[in-house]
């Protein structure tokens, strides 16, 4: 039976990419862009050494070098999560000033083969930060706040982790 909360694809226009087009198992890549993250009212990181995951149905997820961060700005905080393709992810808060996110922040410290690249970069929930962009575009967070992903013009959906999405 379908599901009556799903919308139909959309159809990627010229230079953009459809998210149902991404691989599962997802893909790390690296990306020639520079991605900035305000947080608390100033910039915490700004970076072209990004390196995006790609998973279907999923805005891609950037994961920029923990060196690049503000000094101080992640703070490592108990607790882990499982994914079954990445490994363990180890969370931070993201603090500046009186500003903080808890656990806006993530990483996979030892993550599984085909994931070397996300060991000394980190993830922050765009929902929890000022402002998010690529190559100067403000991102749309994703909805639902579990995944994480960055929604920019250059990709098209619908997008999975809203409210009656969890089926799809």
């Amino acid at each position: 039976m379908r599901n009556p909360t799903r919308r139909e694809r959309e159809m990627p226009g010229l230079g953009q990419e459809s998210v149902w087009d991404y691989p599962r198992p997802p893909r790390a890549e690296r990306v020639q862009a520079v991605i900035e993250v305000r947080f608390g009212g100033r910039p915490i990181v700004r970076t072209s050494d990004a390196v995006r995951v790609l998973e279907t149905s999923h805005p891609p997820v950037y994961y920029l070098p923990i060196p690049d961060f503000a000094p101080g700005v992640l703070v490592p905080v108990e607790g882990t999560t499982h994914c079954e393709f990445k490994g363990a992810a180890r969370y931070f808060d993201v603090v500046t000033g009186t500003a903080r996110s808890l656990r806006g922040a993530w990483t996979y410290p030892d993550p599984v083969r085909g994931y070397e690249d996300l060991a000394t970069r980190a993830a922050v929930y765009p929902s929890q930060m000022d402002e998010c962009t690529v190559d100067g575009e403000r991102v749309q967070a994703q909805d639902g706040d579990f995944y994480g992903g960055w929604i920019t013009a250059a990709i098209v959906g619908p997008f999975k982790g809203g409210e009656g999405t969890r089926g799809w």
